[in-house]
Parts: C-alpha cells; structure tokens; sequence
C-alpha cells in the first residue's frame, strides 16, 4: 500500500511509473476526491474546535450551539466515511512500484535473461509428457479427479503420490536445515483483513476461494499461496531489530481459481485448482530487502540443482510482476516434452508495501518503522514433479529417481 501522503508531492511522476506497471491513475479524480475528503475532514475539526470552546462556558443558550454542532459534526463524518472510502478504494488498488533496475515494459516479453544453468538431455527416444507417464496404471489420475471435484484437480497414485511427499520433504529439509528457515504450519482458512495485507484483496478477488460459514459476518478465504499465511505472522506487530531477518517456510496444499486462465494449461498439471507449493517468506529491514532477495533466489535454484533440472532465471518486466513486488526473478525448469522452460518459482521482494497494509513494524533508530516482506516458491511440488518425471524419464516408461530423493522413497532407484 502507498503512503498518501507520499503520493500527494508528485502524482506526475506517480502516474508515470504506475503506467510502467499497466495502471492508469487519474490524477484528476484522485485530486478531486482527496481535496474533498481533506475538506471534510477540516470542516469537522473547526466545529470540533467550536463545540470545545463552547463547553468550556456553562451557558444554556449554548447547550442549543452546542447540540446543533454536534449534528453537524455527524453529518460531516457520515461524509466524510464515504470520502475516505472512495479514497481507499483508489489508493488499494493501486500496485507497488517497479524498483530502478527492473526492466520497462508492459509484458513478459521485457523479461531479461540473467542465467542459464544445467545441462538439457538429449534422448535417444520420443520422450512422454507427464501426462503419458502417468496415464500407465492411472497413477496420474484426472478422470476420477473429475468425478470428485471437476476439471484442474488431480488423483495421485501409488509412488507417484510417494514421490509428490519426497519432494516436499526434501525442500523443507533443505530449506530448515541449509538455509535456516523456521518451518511453520499454518491455517489454510484466513480472515479477509490477512488476503488484503497480503495483495489478494480488494483487487483479485475473483480469483479466491471464499469459505460461508453460518452466523459469521466474517468473510474467510481459502489460501492462494502461504505467502498470505506466513508475512501475516508479522501483521499489527513491532519487532525488536535484533530479532530482524525472519525466515519463515512451510508446505501447504494452495486453491486458486484461475479466474483469467481460461483455456490456459488444461491439460495435465500446470495449472490447477489445488496444488503443493513450499513457500519462503522473509522479514527483513527495508534497506536489506534486495540482498535478501539474491538469498531467497539462491536458496530456491539450489533445489533444482540438486535435481539436476536444468532451469533459467529471469528478472521481470515491470508490467510482469505481481500486484505487491518491487522486483521479482523467475525460475523457470526445463520441460522436454514442451521443448521449453516452464515457471516453477517467483521470488520477490516487495519492500514496504505489503507491511503498510498490515501494519508490520520493526524498532529502528529512528523510531517504528514498517519492515520489508519477501515471498518466493521454494519450490512449486506439481510443476517440479513434471519437471523431474520428463527430464528422468527411460525408454520403457520408467523414471529414474534421483541420488537426493532416493532416502525419501525408500531408496528407490527408480519407478
């Protein structure tokens, strides 16, 4: 969320890079409707004045001032609820802005390739997508998927479901003991306050899944990511600095409806209503956002390197990156029956915009001052399940299981 009072000193330059952002801000409804909030606002503190200064003298003829003020301080903060709402809905619904060394441009096509890592096999054979390899036994099962919950929901079967629980386990393990991360396991229901300091709301609602409970006038939501989850740890809170970074993981089931997907990715995996995802969150001092971002990054490729999957990272575009980022690096694994590589991971700081709309502080030397939030897969469990399926794939159908997996499928060599 932005400062209001930040984005008053220069709504030129705001709206410039808010078009860097594919938004288009009107400078002159904001103005009309701010100058009309911050009139309202004025008004009802002279009266405020007024109706304090007539209290201060035991008169009766100002008992009747003092009533009629009173109403008419009512009928300007009834106003004035409206005004500042119009106001937020504006000011919400505005994105993050792009940081100085993120690329200009309205889509991916922008995108900047930093690094190309790992070796792409070649086959001596037509190579299976992961939908052929797991149509043998129906161990990838959509048709029954269907018949429980519809279309984009998946059955797994047998070692396939095994090897969708060793990968979890290995990328916690790795995250908890190589890189730190304090393992969390959190609510996958949250409260509407928790989606909106995260970004998910007022502006992508179409894309959750709302929960009705009976006799609650609370609004609950199914969560997107446990992105929403784990930075909220920090909502309405001020930590001490020397408790600053925070490093938080955990592995939760993710519901999305893919509201503006429609025809995207309707086959097979990609992309689903529900799904695994490892999620890393760090809290940091602001200042240290963008080293912590390098840090998140590494410690999300080196889970495809100990896979040996080939991957490329990409810096996004500023049309490209989600509502809350700052700056965001993609890491996309390599897919061969796509011929292709496939995002598998976004990992992105979103230095204080996030904290603004929770209310995450920490104590600096200056005083209380928001902290800065980072989130990035750790790694996406279905799409790195394709990846590793194609890229470990036999002739015979088989797959290879590798050297880093093999304790957590009870040292399997292959299935």
């Amino acid at each position: 969320m932005h400062n209001l009072k930040e984005l008053r000193k220069n709504l030129d330059d705001l709206k410039k890079k808010l078009k860097d952002r594919n938004t288009d801000f009107d400078i002159n409804n904001f103005k009309k409707k701010d100058t009309l909030n911050r009139d309202l606002i004025s008004k009802k503190e002279k009266l405020e004045q007024e109706k304090k200064s007539l209290s201060k003298f035991k008169d009766k003829s100002n008992f009747e001032k003092s009533k009629k003020i009173s109403q008419e301080i009512l009928n300007l903060e009834k106003k004035q609820i409206i005004s500042q709402s119009e106001i937020d809905k504006i000011v919400f619904s505005l994105p993050n802005l792009a940081h100085n060394d993120v690329p200009i441009g309205r889509d991916e096509k922008s995108n900047k390739l930093i690094k190309k890592s790992g070796k792409i096999k070649k086959f001596l054979f037509k190579t299976k997508s992961h939908v052929e390899l797991g149509a043998k036994n129906q161990n990838i099962d959509f048709e029954t998927s269907i018949k429980l919950a519809g279309s984009r929901f998946v059955v797994l079967k047998d070692k396939f479901a095994m090897l969708e629980r060793a990968l979890i386990n290995f990328m916690l393990d790795t995250h908890v003991n190589e890189y730190k991360y304090t393992e969390i396991s959190p609510p996958l229901i949250v409260n509407e306050e928790v989606m909106f300091g995260t970004g998910q709301l007022p502006k992508f609602e179409e894309d959750q899944f709302e929960i009705k409970f009976d006799n609650s006038n609370q609004r609950k939501f199914l969560i997107p990511t446990a992105e929403v989850v784990l930075t909220n740890l920090v909502r309405k809170s001020i930590i001490e600095k020397n408790l600053l970074p925070k490093r938080f993981v955990a592995s939760t089931p993710c519901f999305r409806k893919e509201a503006g997907s429609y025809g995207k990715d309707t086959k097979g995996m990609i992309r689903q209503h529900q799904f695994y995802k490892v999620e890393l969150v760090s809290i940091v001092e602001p200042k240290k956002c963008l080293e912590e971002l390098e840090r998140m990054l590494g410690c999300a490729e080196s889970i495809l390197e100990k896979l040996e999957i080939p991957y490329q990272i990409l810096l996004l575009s500023s049309g490209d990156m989600g509502f809350s980022a700052e700056k965001t690096y993609d890491l996309e694994a390599w897919i061969p029956s796509e011929n292709k590589y496939r995002e598998i991971s976004s990992c992105s700081s979103c230095g204080t915009f996030q904290a603004r709309r929770m209310g995450a502080k920490y104590k600096s030397e200056k005083g209380n001052d928001f902290v800065g939030t980072l989130n990035g897969s750790g790694l996406a469990v279905g799409r790195l399940m394709i990846a590793l399926l194609e890229n470990n794939q036999n002739e015979d159908g088989s797959i290879n299981i590798p050297h880093v997996l093999k304790k957590y499928m009870n040292n399997l060599e292959k299935i």
